[in-house]
């Protein structure tokens, strides 16, 4: 691979890896959840819905648009959901500026995570693209990115621009708006598939079911590759064992993980009661906000392991450890101790979504990998809606013993995806080189 061809994918990373920080802001909707109720009224469940909402989207639109990738380019692809992704924020300010959860609903839950979902699968796959020889890794290291945006956002843009406006939610989204479509807009224009598929994953595509012995060299975009085309596969063993995998740690993450923040605070509260209702919230914010990392860093890290130990192989080890730590939660009184394991769910959550991509490369071949991908990230919208209507369902009938029966919804998910990940047949492991162009 010659020098400008290496300088250009690693630029793609980059811009991808920027486009992603942005679109992960979605993940620090919590930090907006209390200004909103105390300001407007509305209950814990109507704003948590615009959550549930932008989720769900992101899912459908990202199956929608693997679909439509092959044939619109990565470039118009990463146009259309930024743009959407912006007015999400428009949409919302306006909601809010004329008291309308509906059009709250509809700009920042279904516009602006249509957008997400449309955005989000096209820097992933054609990162993927790029980089046949380091998938892993390449791919991590972008999706990386989406699970910074939330420590980004509740660390650093909603605390300077509220502070800014006086807590003015109108002005701070508004602000959002201009800010994301000025970044995402000239980011999305940097996306392009290589010219060909590098020869590496024509080589993988060979041990790909449905693919020809003796392919010609194809088109990056793979456009020759339908929905029709790819159907066997979307309705094979083989990925819904690998949907469930994803769906099953989405679910038990999610489900587990707005439970955080109050559990270590009482914890601590148990150990020291001197310490001010104010610094255990601070203390609770902190470990928010360094799951929230963890949650970045195990996209990129899970993804490199994987890029060795393979993919099916890194899964069950993540899940393995996971059925163990949430067994542990159950017991567990030290809150030291506690947000270590924390960290670590949240470390396997953030890597299932890193493996993923090259996952789903590898077992159906590259060139269905944009179709498979969007179309499994729907575990995603089901995983994101079910898991807090479970924790939501026991918190209001069981408040007192919520966390507890959450750990064990959470350890019911992890059991059923590793089980699904014993059933999914690890793919033929090729030696991938990057070759001179």
């Amino acid at each position: 691979m010659n020098n400008s061809r290496t300088m250009h994918r690693w630029y793609l990373v980059f811009t991808a890896t920027i486009l992603m920080i942005c679109f992960g802001t979605v993940y620090a909707w919590s930090y907006f959840q209390g200004p909103i109720m105390q300001d407007f009224g509305w209950n814990n469940a109507q704003v948590s819905l615009t959550f549930s909402l932008a989720i769900f989207f992101i899912g459908i639109a990202a199956a929608i648009g693997g679909v439509l990738l092959p044939k619109t380019g990565p470039r118009k692809m990463a146009l259309t959901g930024s743009i959407l992704f912006s007015i999400g924020y428009l949409l919302a300010s306006i909601a809010l500026s004329i008291k309308s959860l509906a059009l709250l609903y509809i700009g920042y839950g279904v516009i602006g995570g249509s957008g997400l979902g449309l955005g989000y699968v096209t820097p992933v796959t054609t990162v993927a693209k790029w980089f046949p020889d380091k998938k892993g890794f390449a791919t991590g290291m972008v999706i990386m990115g989406f699970g910074f945006g939330a420590l980004f956002m509740s660390k650093v843009l909603a605390p300077i621009f509220m502070g800014l406006y006086g807590g003015s939610l109108v002005k701070t989204f508004l602000t959002f708006a201009m800010l994301f479509a000025c970044i995402t807009i000239p980011a999305s224009l940097t996306m392009k598939n290589p010219s060909q598929i590098p020869i590496p994953a024509q080589k993988e595509a060979l041990h790909s079911p449905g693919t020809p012995k003796n392919p010609a060299p194809a088109p990056a975009g793979d456009s020759y590759i339908s929905l029709k085309q790819a159907s066997s596969d979307i309705f094979s063993k083989k990925f819904l064992a690998v949907w469930m995998v994803l769906f099953c740690n989405i679910s038990a993450g999610i489900s587990i993980i707005g439970f955080q923040s109050p559990m270590f605070q009482e914890l601590l509260h148990n150990i020291d009661p001197s310490l001010t209702p104010q610094t255990l919230a601070s203390m609770g914010a902190s470990l928010i906000a360094i799951t929230s990392l963890f949650n970045g860093l195990g996209r990129l890290l899970w993804g490199t392991i994987s890029d060795r130990a393979g993919r099916i192989r890194t899964y069950r080890f993540m899940l393995g450890s996971e059925l163990i730590i949430f067994f542990l939660l159950i017991f567990t009184k030290n809150p030291w101790l506690f947000a270590l394991f924390f960290c670590w769910i949240l470390l396997c959550y953030g890597g299932g979504f890193g493996i993923m991509p090259a996952t789903i490369s590898e077992l159906f071949g590259p060139q269905k990998m944009t179709i498979m991908y969007g179309v499994v990230l729907t575990a995603w919208s089901l995983g994101g809606v079910i898991g807090p209507q479970i924790t939501a369902f026991i918190k209001d009938k069981n408040p007192s013993q919520a966390s507890m029966l959450s750990f064990i919804v959470g350890i019911a998910f992890i059991a059923l995806g590793f089980i699904f990940s014993i059933l999914t047949p690890a793919p033929k492991r090729q030696q991938e080189k990057a070759t001179n162009s």
